[in-house]
């Protein structure tokens, strides 16, 4: 099996790294691709080809910029298809979900392209008597994106559209657990040399990157552990950085909801993508109103759930990305029942082949369970039953996460209630995943740090400078 080359200044080369990593296909547990581990030499390579590609890329117009982007972006669109495939094979996402994800990446960075061409990269403050105040920002430099393995081309888009509208190159560093889908991208969004580059491997290579002297941004989305070292990396070099770090998402269900649709929105948001997303409802509060009749359609939903082949179109859940995180969930089930927790459906990796665990659907779980205070990143929805709408919300501020929050709720007063009393970066009413891609949020608490979404995410990635000119002198 070849090891997989970097993607530096427009074309592919050879890594410097002696070792190697060995990744399985996680629908069959066979090796699937080869990555080099990573090397600092890698990473200079690629952060000097985009430093040496930034004046260029950064002084083109705005317009014909946004041009270049949306031609990249009709080619990345075209093969929607074959990139959604290769995203299958090394993480296990089905093609089914990976191709519209895939459309949505490529509509936040035609958003953000569109938004460059408003936005105010000269404004003027003030003009008086004392003078004339301007401000003019200009791109960062070089941002260093590193990205999760849950969605690895959606995600990439979303990091990097703002920091290459605004005229700064990128250096990417896809998840060693998804990496060949980060060197195709690359080459079929054929940006001009420098302005993306990818380099692969473990932390051999993301240490590198943060600590690189010519990286000006990170832009970091992964686990609170890494994205703590990236912090303490960037802030030991008096650098910027955003991190998306993890969620506990709380869900509260009031006593008023349409219980059919609401189990339905729950059950695609636990178990889409195996509940390998960020914002996956991983805590349950269900008012006792409804709660039986809540948590019998819930099961019945998990029952319907096709595990397969990800690249079945029939399948709606592949496996989980490998056996390390099937560990993980199958730990938390397991703790949960070991405390008093009951499963009702699934609990138990399924047998055969591949990382595949099954819908599973727990009650009678408290805040003593791993289940709902890590992050479980799995196909698990955990409910606790509460007596009143204010329970709930008591129950769902209870985390040290802030990423996002659902409320199912036709009552204003307790929506209100949520929003002022919950810290988190987006909250969703009834509905999950709605809105804009490019919605402007900040995440509270361990999720994270740093305003992103239109002219915010602009804002990150550029760097103002006030330009004062005095008033002329009488008579001079």
């Amino acid at each position: 099996m070849d090891t997989l080359p970097n993607f530096i200044d427009g074309r592919r080369v050879d890594s410097a790294a002696a070792d190697s990593i060995d990744c399985l296909d996680p629908a069959t547990g066979r090796p699937a691709f080869r990555i080099p581990a990573g090397d600092a030499r890698d990473v200079d390579a690629a952060v000097r080809s985009a430093h040496a590609a930034q004046p260029a890329w950064g002084a083109m117009p705005v317009a014909e910029r946004s041009a270049v982007l949306h031609r990249a972006l009709d080619e990345i669109a075209a093969h929607a298809d074959e990139l959604a495939g290769i995203e299958a094979a090394e993480m296990g996402k089905p093609v089914s979900i990976g191709v519209p994800f895939i459309h949505g990446g490529v509509a936040t960075m035609r958003d953000a392209a569109d938004e460059a061409i408003d936005y105010e990269f000269r404004t003027q403050l003030k003009a008086d008597g004392t003078g004339i105040t301007d401000v003019m920002r200009t791109p960062v430099g070089v941002v260093g994106v590193i990205v999760p393995w849950n969605f690895p081309l959606a995600q990439t888009m979303v990091s990097i559209s703002g920091a290459l509208a605004a005229g700064n190159t990128v250096v990417l560093k896809p998840s060693e657990k998804s990496s060949p889908s980060a060197i195709r991208f690359a080459e079929v969004l054929g940006l001009p040399p420098g302005v993306l580059n990818v380099v692969l491997g473990d932390r051999r290579a993301g240490v590198p990157l943060t600590e690189h002297p010519l990286v000006d941004l990170v832009h970091f989305t992964g686990s609170v552990a890494a994205g703590r070292q990236v912090g303490a990396a960037t802030g030991g070099r008096l650098s910027r950085a955003i991190l998306e770090l993890g969620g506990k998402d709380p869900v509260i269900v009031d006593a008023d909801v349409d219980v059919a649709a609401t189990a339905a929105d729950i059950a695609r948001g636990a178990f889409l993508n195996t509940g390998q997303i960020c914002t996956s409802m991983e805590r349950i509060y269900v008012h006792e109103a409804v709660a039986e009749e809540l948590i019998a359609e819930l099961v019945r939903l998990a029952g319907e759930e096709v595990m397969g082949s990800p690249t079945d179109p029939a399948t709606t859940m592949g496996p989980l990305v490998d056996q390390a995180q099937r560990e993980i969930v199958d730990r938390h089930v397991r703790d949960a029942v070991a405390r008093g927790a009951r499963v009702l459906t699934g609990g138990a990796p399924h047998p055969g082949p591949g990382f595949f665990y099954p819908p599973t659907v727990v009650v009678d779980v408290d805040s003593s369970m791993e289940l709902m205070r890590d992050e479980t990143f799995g196909p698990v929805a955990p409910i606790q039953v509460v007596s009143s709408f204010e329970e709930g919300v008591e129950l769902a501020r209870d985390s040290e996460y802030g990423l996002a929050m659902t409320v199912y709720s036709h009552a204003p007063a307790h929506i209100e209630l949520a929003a002022a009393s919950v810290p988190v970066g987006i909250l969703w009413v009834n509905g999950w995943q709605g809105g804009d891609f490019e919605r402007q949020m900040e995440p509270a608490g361990m999720s994270g740090m740093g305003a992103t979404g239109r002219t915010l995410t602009l804002d990150a990635s550029t760097r103002p400078t006030a330009i004062h000119y005095p008033s002329p002198v009488a008579g001079g």
